[in-house]
């Protein structure tokens, strides 16, 4: 038996491992159900290309955290990279951010932003993202960007999301920015990417494997969640082995962790994991037979007639991962509740749009690599709004401590998932009077 069991071996659950041990507590497990560490931070080499579980990228502002990628993985090995983002809208390529960057786009829409931002509500009509993005920036803003693209990246009516995610999410702006950003392009640092660091070889599985290899304690991969006894504090995997436990860290899936349950004190705990709402995205890749496809690192879709909300970049990330004189795109379209001949028809017109838009053939592309995220966006409705920290509360109180993006239900960084690894080994240390 092992006092403390960690669940999940991404990234919040190597910090916990790591921060239990650098405590000098050695009493844990960590359990993970796929072959090797590293959760939706890993990459995939095929055909000499390197892809990502999707567009990772490292921001490091923690003084923590930075002491880590500098004691483990060392800057040198990182890529210092500016953003150079963009959105393509009315057949013309915008700077990013929408709200700060009018420039290009056709008269009407300029002054229509503009004209609506002036106008816009004094004070808020609602919780819901669609009146905060009305009182923040107005119908016109809502209308050629934020509506569109929010919709497309959700899947999911924004009239009924909360505009509690937003925070460092979607940056600001005012009527001298939106008239100095239509008269020019203004490139400038705005927005928690702004810059960011890629590693210089092996993609974002990179700085993570090195990370992972600082948890002395072994990983027990292929070990698959299938019930949780709160009651009795004990674990059941999936390949018949079995682990009591004091304290429970996990850092799989909250909808996950509760539907596992057996028998929890609090009945309502079971119902409520039906009710968690997240989205699933397909993550295409595609390793081309030319250079320099595109100099951008990533570009926005908010239009209908794209399938996908981002396309991105990975030979503007870093020039080792794809063969000499090739290029690599990847794009993203999410999907909520739709059917697996919806889900083909969309990959379909997402490759098609992708090869129109980027102008390269069938004949050019080398490999292809696609990727099923079943856990993608979580869903801030008001459902979540409500009831999230109830469900926490129950947890706890059954020495279940659940955090993580997905453990605690919310968006977060790389860096972010670090410091909660910190923070819930440093939260049961504590309760142990350790």
């Amino acid at each position: 038996m092992a006092k403390i069991i960690i669940i999940g071996a991404g990234l919040t659950g190597l910090s916990a491992a790591y921060h239990l041990e650098q405590s000098g507590y050695t009493n844990f497990k960590i359990y993970e159900k796929e072959s090797s560490p590293g959760g939706l931070c890993r990459s995939v080499q095929q055909d000499g290309f390197t892809f990502d579980y999707t567009g990772h990228l490292l921001h490091i502002s923690d003084p923590d955290f930075e002491k880590v990628i500098n004691l483990y993985i060392n800057k040198n090995n990182l890529n210092s990279i500016q953003r150079r983002s963009f959105i393509y809208s009315y057949d013309t390529y915008t700077h990013y951010p929408f709200q700060t960057n009018l420039f290009g786009l056709p008269t009407q829409v300029i002054e229509n932003c503009i004209l609506e931002f002036i106008k816009r509500p004094k004070k808020l009509t609602s919780k819901s993202f669609y009146s905060w993005v009305l009182y923040k920036f107005g119908q016109g803003f809502a209308k050629n960007f934020f509506i569109p693209y929010q919709t497309k990246i959700f899947d999911y009516d924004i009239r009924k999301l909360s505009a509690s995610w937003t925070g460092r999410f979607v940056p600001a702006t005012s009527l001298e920015k939106i008239i100095n950003g239509a008269l020019a392009p203004q490139i400038q640092a705005i927005g928690y990417n702004s810059s960011f660091f890629y590693p210089k070889i092996g993609g974002i599985y990179n700085w993570v494997e090195k990370f992972g290899n600082q948890v002395k304690t072994k990983i027990e991969t292929n070990h698959a969640v299938k019930h949780i006894d709160f009651k009795n504090k004990l674990v059941y995997f999936e390949n018949g082995n079995f682990e009591k436990y004091n304290y429970l860290i996990n850092t799989m899936p909250l909808n996950n962790l509760i539907k596992m349950s057996l028998e929890p004190s609090n009945q309502n705990l079971k119902a409520s994991g039906h009710k968690l709402v997240c989205n699933s995205v397909i993550n295409f890749n595609l390793g081309i037979n030319r250079p320099n496809l595109s100099d951008k690192h990533w570009i926005y879709f908010p239009e209908k007639k794209y399938p996908f909300y981002r396309l991105g970049f990975y030979h503007n990330f870093s020039q080792h991962v794809t063969p000499p004189n090739c290029s690599s795109v990847y794009g993203e379209f999410a999907y909520v509740n739709k059917t697996k001949t919806q889900i083909h028809a969309l990959l379909n017109n997402s490759l098609s749009a992708t090869k129109k838009l980027l102008n390269f053939t069938d004949q050019e592309i080398l490999t292809q690599k696609i990727i099923n995220i079943s856990h993608a966006y979580v869903i801030y409705n008001f459902w979540r709004e409500k009831n999230l920290a109830k469900i926490h509360k129950v947890l706890n109180t059954n020495a279940v401590y659940s955090c993580g993006r997905y453990g605690e239900w919310k968006y977060s960084s790389m860096q972010e998932a670090f410091l909660d690894g910190k923070k819930v080994a440093s939260n049961i240390l504590g309760k142990m009077g350790f």
